[in-house]
């Protein structure tokens, strides 16, 4: 069965993004390049929640994306995407599948085919959604050498009001120069 990676990018005091959406503080340079590019080298699908999903589609086809990050942005417009999302009406980035309802039957049923193993890159609802079900094997988390103060953390919902504790195994670690940390965990 093929696994399902969680990659997401966190501030050091743990947020997605700031209180008004912002990733700017992404610290994204030529070594990370080269990690994303061996990342999606190992997966054959990836897949989005719909913001995550028109934040990724705005930039990656275009010749800024080709230009300064010509391998990661011929893997990430040639793999096979999905985007989960009941509002949205139309998914037209290359390869893209749009999945309307049941995310947690099709991502069960995605994972029993045959490939590579699947990434899901951001995408905080889905992921949240994923955790809830048991339907993510790995934890990719690259925290960025700074603090934010105020945003979103990457599990808290307004909306849940029972979180249920996550426990971890730590399987390795990366050291960028830029500070960046990669810290890979599964379920304990």
């Amino acid at each position: 069965m093929r696994k399902v990676i969680l990659q997401m990018m966190v501030t050091l005091d743990g947020f997605f993004e700031g209180t008004n959406k912002e990733i700017d503080w992404h610290v994204v340079d030529d070594e990370f390049n080269s990690y994303c590019t061996d990342f999606l080298s190992a997966v054959d699908m990836i897949l989005f929640g719909r913001v995550t999903y028109q934040v990724m589609e705005s930039y990656w086809p275009t010749q800024a994306a080709i230009t300064d990050s010509p391998s990661v942005a011929e893997r990430m417009n040639s793999l096979a995407k999905f985007v989960f999302s009941r509002t949205l009406n139309n998914a037209t980035w290359n390869n893209t599948t749009l999945v309307k309802e049941n995310a947690v039957e099709e991502i069960s049923r995605l994972k029993r085919t045959a490939g590579k193993d699947i990434a899901v890159i951001g995408s905080a609802n889905l992921s949240r959604t994923l955790k809830d079900h048991g339907l993510i094997d790995e934890y990719h988390i690259i925290v960025n050498p700074i603090v934010l103060g105020h945003g979103r953390s990457m599990f808290y919902s307004e909306n849940t009001s029972n979180i249920e504790r996550l426990h971890l195994k730590l399987l390795k670690t990366k050291t960028f120069k830029s500070g960046n940390v990669l810290l890979c965990y599964r379920g304990a």
